[in-house]
């Protein structure tokens, strides 16, 4: 049984590493927070997942395959950086119950399978890491209360209020270093939740994950006595120090690239909208002049049917004042025919009549000729 304690604050614990033996195997707390912490993020992703386009299902089978990796490379992560230790006896190396579990290369041994996977199951890679990020560091600002039970991972001495000691610490008071980095976990993890609705580009979230823990992770780790080491430079700083810097180039250059083709379309919607509104603005004129030809269309039909009208009126009269000339000159035609005739009657008539006078002198003569005869 040990004891932690923070002096200034007046809390004192009492905190066994063992919670618990199964069949005389000791169940370390250690194990169990961070066993508690990454399923919690499992069931929290599980939970929403369908609200990004990705099936509970694929969840549960992508943890099934980046647990152990992440398991396996974040204890080869320790094991390397921490050789001296191992040297002398290798098969401490399987030994995790005590902890030897390093953040960053459970981080590196979870992206890349989540890469492969996402690769295999044809998911946007950037749209999955994304997705997952928050959940990682919930699990993480959850697992390292593991450190706080195995009184590791503290800092150096301090005068604040809430330095703690330890049965294995020493009476002076250090910096709680764990909960530094539990409490700036869990922070990220409520912004990033917050941010993950508000992204621009895939990727955004993941990139402010490695930036933001990376930017926490570099100065806690600066405070810290046990940092793994690689010569005079401390292994965990290092590599905080490139994320932040690598992945802040990269989300400024995706967020640049965003914007410029956010601009684009905006002045491509806007002249698109001038050009609209222009042509809007050409077939009402166009339909108002429609309307206009339309109406002197329809006075010009009317005047043309009344002139029309009129022209057939006069046709129509023209033709009756023709009419009656001609029934006038057939009129004069047949008096003219009768006069003719009542001449050529008038003529007979003459004709007879001398016919007759004639036949009537033929006979006198006769006569004549007869007396004359007679006398001879």
């Amino acid at each position: 049984m040990g004891t932690i304690e923070f002096p200034g604050l007046g809390l004192k614990f009492y905190i066994s590493r063992v919670a618990f033996s199964v069949f005389g195997i000791p169940i370390y707390w250690y194990g169990i927070i961070v066993a508690f912490g990454f399923l919690l993020a499992v069931l929290l992703g599980m939970k929403s997942s369908k609200k990004f386009g990705i099936e509970p299902d694929t969840i549960i089978d992508l943890v099934l395959f980046a647990a152990p990796v992440a398991i396996v490379t974040s204890r080869l992560y320790y094991v390397i950086f921490s050789w001296k230790d191992f040297k002398n006896n290798p098969l401490d190396i399987f030994n995790t119950r005590k902890g030897g579990l390093a953040i960053y290369g459970a981080v590196i041994g979870a992206v890349v399978v989540a890469y492969i996977f996402a690769k295999k199951k044809k998911i946007g890679v950037l749209k999955l890491f994304d997705f997952g990020a928050p959940y990682l560091l919930l699990g993480q600002g959850i697992g390292r209360w593991g450190n706080f039970v195995n009184q590791e991972a503290y800092g150096t001495t301090t005068d604040l209020p809430w330095g703690m000691t330890g049965s294995d610490i020493g009476p002076n008071p250090v910096h709680p270093t764990f909960l530094y980095e539990s409490l700036w976990d869990f922070a990220v993890f409520f912004f990033l939740i917050w941010f993950r609705k508000r992204k621009k580009v895939d990727g955004e979230v993941f990139f402010l994950y490695m930036i933001l823990y990376g930017f926490g992770r570099f100065w806690i780790e600066g405070l810290r006595t046990d940092s793994l080491m690689l010569g005079s430079i401390r292994v965990s700083q290092f590599l905080a120090a490139i994320f932040v810097i690598v992945m802040s180039i990269i989300f400024f250059i995706r967020r640049k690239k965003y914007l410029e083709a956010s601009e684009t379309v905006e002045i491509g919607t806007s002249n698109y909208a001038s050009v609209l509104q222009r042509i809007r603005e050409e077939e009402s004129m166009m339909e108002n002049m429609n309307v206009d030809g339309e109406g002197e269309a329809t006075a010009g039909e009317n005047e043309s049917e009344f002139s029309g009208g009129v022209e057939n009126a006069d046709i129509v009269s023209g033709e009756d004042a023709e009419n009656e000339e001609v029934a006038n000159e057939d009129a004069a035609s047949e008096e003219v025919a009768s006069e003719d005739a009542s001449s050529e009657d008038a003529a007979g008539d003459e004709s007879e009549s001398s016919a007759d006078e004639e036949e009537k002198n033929v006979p006198d003569d006769e006569g004549e000729n007869t007396v004359e005869d007679s006398n001879t």
